[in-house]
């Protein structure tokens, strides 16, 4: 125990006495140079230094700050217009998020202000007016809206039986002074329900036919009772069967060939007078602002 402490004291003394050493410098190499060599007198014999240009200042490039490009403002694509048949110079670009619609599939019941008949030709107007108010959300379209329509096909009766026909597509829409282009069809016409949009006249081929039959019989009866009057005359009663006969022969003929004189008759005529109801279906959606 004795030598580990004795050991411990040593090694500390060491440590402290470690700068006093070393601090101690040998000076004597200083003193001698100095007293062989004259610091100024060798500071007079050095060469002059070369003269040099001055130096130019040295123009570093300038660097171009790059700038991070603003951040564009996301383009909303322009609204696309409403789809109709026509369009209307008082319609513009809006927004449909704000606007007021009117769903696809909605019904009107109106009136006609015109006549619709199979004379009306390709391309003409026929207008209504509501007679009922519709409920939609945000809006009450009211009574006496007006709707245009075009018609898109139309022709009078046909051979074969085939009546005439009117087809109607509804093309706008007036609403508290807006004017819209709408897409819309006739789902009845004058209370009757019509289908694929299309007001027909009455097909007369089964009447055509009918109609063969009974002028064969009608024809058969006159035969008969002229036969029936020509035997009552002794002379005539030699005569009076070629009346039947003739009748029997035509009946037959008529009676056959039905479906075939049929084809030369025309269907019915389709003409609606003014003040008819209508009902008109609206088949894509109505912005209005």
């Amino acid at each position: 125990m004795f030598v580990k402490n004795i050991s411990t004291i040593f090694i500390i003394f060491m440590l402290l006495a470690t700068p006093v050493f070393a601090l101690e410098l040998d000076t004597s190499v200083d003193d001698e140079i100095r007293r062989t060599y004259d610091p100024s007198k060798l500071e007079q014999t050095l060469p002059a230094l070369p003269k040099v240009a001055p130096s130019q200042p040295v123009s570093t490039p300038k660097t171009s700050q790059t700038s991070t490009p603003p951040k564009t403002l996301p383009v909303t694509p322009d609204v696309k217009p409403q789809i109709g048949v026509k369009k209307f110079q008082n319609e513009y670009k809006y927004d449909k998020s704000t606007a007021i619609r009117i769903k696809k599939g909605t019904k009107f019941r109106v009136k006609s202000n015109s006549v619709i008949s199979d004379y009306l030709r390709k391309g003409a107007k026929v207008s209504f007016s509501s007679i009922k108010p519709v409920t939609q959300r945000y809006i009450t379209i009211p009574v006496g809206t007006k709707f245009t329509a075009v018609v898109e096909d139309s022709h009078q009766p046909q051979m074969s039986g085939n009546g005439g026909l009117v087809v109607l597509i509804v093309d706008s829409i007036t609403v508290n002074g807006q004017t819209r282009s709408v897409h819309g069809k006739i789902t009845k016409a004058n209370m009757k329900k019509i289908f694929f949009n299309n007001m027909k006249g009455k097909r007369s081929y089964w009447k055509g036919v009918a109609n063969q039959v009974d002028k064969g019989e009608n024809f058969y009866k006159k035969t008969r009772r002229t036969s029936s009057k020509l035997a009552d005359n002794p002379v005539g009663i030699l005569i009076s069967p070629i009346p039947v006969l003739t009748g029997m022969v035509v009946y037959a003929v008529n009676l056959v060939g039905s479906p075939v004189f049929a084809l030369w008759s025309k269907g019915g005529r389709i003409s609606i007078p003014a003040g008819s109801e209508f009902e008109i279906k609206l088949l894509e959606d109505v912005y209005l602002y």
